[in-house]
């Protein structure tokens, strides 16, 4: 019993398909192509306007992290506490007696 070669049947397949791609013409823009593309650069070049935050400030860990540094130190000691009383009314708590 002898088997057909499988090798060179892929090989005459890849042969024939190599054979074509010389005869396939050399692809080209379509005209203007070059132009239309400069026009977008320009008009993207353009269109990107000065933001009104700056770069830092558009990114919320950043945003957040500036939020959470403006309350901690606003001062207006709504958090309650000995800062809310004065030091003067301070009283230390209450321990039961042994």
């Amino acid at each position: 019993m002898t088997k057909p070669d499988l090798r060179s049947v892929a090989d005459e397949a890849l042969d024939a398909l190599l054979r074509q791609l010389p005869r396939q013409s050399q692809a080209r823009p379509r005209p203007f192509f070059y132009g239309r593309v400069q026009a977008r650069l320009v008009d993207a070049e353009a269109s990107t306007a000065r933001p009104l935050l700056p770069d830092w400030l558009r990114r919320p860990a950043f945003a957040a992290l500036l939020g959470a540094l403006v309350l901690s130190l606003s001062g207006d000691c709504a958090a309650g506490g000995a800062a809310a009383t004065g030091p003067a009314s301070y009283q230390a708590p209450h321990l039961p007696a042994r």
